[in-house]
């Protein structure tokens, strides 16, 4: 798929894209198994939503720093130190039992993860040609999503008691420093920007987009910890409660290409308003089908799949919009959002799912997606003045 590319941006496309999806393998075993451990040790679904913002809180703290940290460091040691510093936060849940210092070693493990982020996608956004740039960034959706359809099935494999599921994840995370160190000097794309990027400037550049960021990040980061609790009530076993995430990360395998293709030829708006619809409906279906897991699981994988795309088309609009520096403050703005959506999202959605135990987790969801139709509505709908954008 990159045979279009020249040798320079192919290395440069398959280092980011593969540094980023092996993390994505260590996170998404991460989140379920701390999820599993705490619901187990009796904790309610708002307080293991808590925890889940605390990486958010770290994302927000980190996301605008990262540019500033890449150039005074560069791009390749500043990935290989948070690298290192995601894999002594592994160490530290393995080898410290007391769940109330899990909170700032989730704080540690939350910054590493956002300096990768946030350097991987400027890295693939730059690298892009501007005419594949929605292809190229639904790709990266799908490695990223089978990389987290591979973590919770390493966990079923691993369970979720004893060190070892920590140990495998150590591995993984350490595994990302070896694309990065393959690139060699491709490595050194440039990355500047301010420390703290003019959010409110940006946000009026692109609204939809970043309120995008927002609503994936409450949406992944909720049902990455919590689907496994909402299972669990509704009476799956362990192993059946987990897997719900890997038919959901299937899903983000399938669909990003499609509609990263789709997203280069129609207007990327519009396409935001349909997950937002879509995301809308399913969530207030999905738990009908509990009861029939093949119907559930289809239409999981179908829901998770199409609300995926919601993350990669943001982020072609803001490729569209920014570049240079600029790029760079807007993807750190963009993950900030998602951080803010980390912060709050979780625990709004573990609220629900103890008031409302277990269909509650998924009326909260509704909820949301309405709250991005009626924004998307007031910024592009019928009745607004025209612009352009999202």
């Amino acid at each position: 798929m990159f045979t279009a590319f020249d040798s320079k941006t192919r290395k440069q496309l398959a280092a980011a894209i593969s540094c980023i999806s092996i993390v994505g393998i260590g996170l998404s075993l991460v989140i379920p198994l701390l999820a599993l451990r705490l619901e187990a040790a009796g904790f309610p679904a708002r307080a293991n939503g808590l925890h889940i913002a605390m990486t958010g809180a770290a994302t927000l703290i980190g996301a605008p720093l990262t540019p500033v940290l890449a150039r005074l460091l560069g791009v390749r040691v500043l990935l290989f130190a948070a690298i290192a510093l995601g894999v002594a936060a592994l160490m530290g849940f393995a080898f410290v039992p007391d769940y109330r210092l899990w909170l700032g070693i989730r704080s540690l493990f939350g910054l590493s993860l956002t300096i990768i982020f946030v350097v991987s996608e400027f890295w693939i956004s730059a690298a892009a040609p501007p005419a594949r740039r929605g292809m190229v960034l639904g790709l990266y959706a799908t490695v990223l999503a089978l990389g987290f359809a591979i973590g919770p099935a390493l966990l079923s494999l691993t369970g979720a008691q004893g060190p070892l599921p920590f140990f495998v994840a150590s591995a993984l995370i350490a595994a990302a420093a070896v694309p990065v160190a393959l690139a060699g000097a491709d490595a050194t794309v440039k990355m500047e920007g301010n420390a703290w990027p003019r959010l409110g400037a940006i946000f009026s550049a692109a609204p939809v987009a970043l309120a995008a960021s927002l609503l994936y990040g409450a949406v992944e980061t909720g049902l990455n910890g919590l689907l496994p609790v909402f299972g669990l009530r509704a009476g799956f076993p362990q192993g059946w409660a987990t897997f719900q995430l890997s038919i959901i990360a299937l899903g983000n395998v399938v669909f990003p290409v499609p509609i990263g293709l789709v997203a280069d030829r129609v207007k990327k708006i519009r396409l935001l308003g349909f997950f937002a619809i879509f995301g809308f409906i399913g969530a207030l279906a999905l738990p009908a089908f509990v009861t029939d897991s093949t119907t559930y699981a289809a239409a999981l994988f179908i829901w998770g799949g199409i609300i995926g795309g919601l993350y990669p088309v943001g982020l072609a609009i803001l490729a569209e919009k920014f570049h240079g520096a600029q790029l760079a403050s807007a993807n750190a703005a963009y993950i900030m959002m998602y951080s803010l959506g980390m912060i709050g999202g979780p625990p709004a959605l573990g609220l629900g799912l103890d008031l409302a135990s277990p269909r509650g987790l998924f009326d909260a969801l509704a909820v949301m997606f309405l709250a991005y139709l009626v924004l998307i509505a007031a910024i592009a709908g019928p009745f607004r003045a025209k612009r352009s954008g999202g």
